[in-house]
């Protein structure tokens, strides 16, 4: 199998997000924090919960899928927060990992209710400067919005 990590593209700023998210028709996106498809791809599509050590039917991922309630708020801050919430999954993950943009196949939900995505096709890394950029968006918005981290 080819490696799909080299011929990402780069998502650099966050409006590149807002695009790509636009251009897939607001549909089955998904942002996976790790070491790259290349690996993931080759581990049969499986994550493992971090408590137990289970094997789960897929990748660990977080959805943008823009919710209804979400109304007519900006995509761009809604993108920005699912990000935020999850940015702490890179340093929990250790060195190598990085986020990711995937289209996928929800297959069944994780311990931390989190979706678990099989028929993954990579489509673009996320940039550190798209991270940055995420975050000055979301704490402009209010000091009080922290990330979904438990372990502080």
């Amino acid at each position: 199998m080819a490696n799909p990590d080299s011929s990402l593209p780069v998502l650099g700023c966050l409006d590149g997000l807002v695009s790509a998210f636009r251009r897939a028709g607001e549909q089955d996106l998904y942002v996976r924090w790790s070491r790259g498809p290349g690996v993931d791809l080759r581990s049969g599509e499986q994550s493992r919960d971090g408590l137990t050590g289970i094997a789960l039917p897929g990748l660990s991922a977080n959805s943008l899928a823009r919710q209804p309630w979400w109304r007519d708020r900006p995509l761009r801050l809604w993108l920005a927060r699912r990000l935020h919430d999850y940015e702490h999954l890179r340093e929990r993950g250790g060195p190598g990992v990085r986020a990711w943009l995937l289209r996928g196949r929800e297959i069944a939900r994780g311990p931390d209710n989190e979706p678990l995505v099989v028929d993954a096709q990579p489509l673009a890394w996320i940039a550190d400067e798209v991270m940055l950029e995420a975050r000055r968006l979301v704490r402009r918005e209010t000091a009080d919005w922290g990330s979904m981290d438990r372990s502080s």
